[in-house]
């Protein structure tokens, strides 16, 4: 039995839902909201490799090494943001982060 292209999409469908879920279920704790979208964006990166190397074409992998520089750049300037914003406050809860508005 080979892995095929329905595997990967199946996999990648699976990532997606999952992150998905995690960011409409768990509104509470934004570290979780954060993790939800880098599985998102793990399930568009399997999906461009794995069409890339079903169509014989380096495009889609390229187009996965962009998306995870941004993925990297994401967290990296959201978990700054979120210790600067905790040190000030002292938490990191949703509930506080939506009095900022204004």
């Amino acid at each position: 039995m080979t892995i095929g292209l329905g595997h990967y999409l199946a996999v990648g469908a699976i990532l997606f839902t999952l992150g998905i879920l995690g960011i409409f279920l768990n509104r509470k704790n934004i570290i979780v909201i954060l993790m939800s979208v880098e599985l998102i964006l793990l399930a568009v990166n399997i999906n461009l490799v794995s069409f890339s190397a079903f169509l014989n074409d380096i495009v889609g992998q390229v187009f996965a090494l962009l998306v995870l520089t941004v993925a990297a750049a994401e967290a990296a300037i959201g978990l700054a943001i979120l210790v600067v914003y905790f040190r000030n406050r002292g938490s990191i809860a949703v509930q506080d982060i939506n009095m900022m508005k204004g």
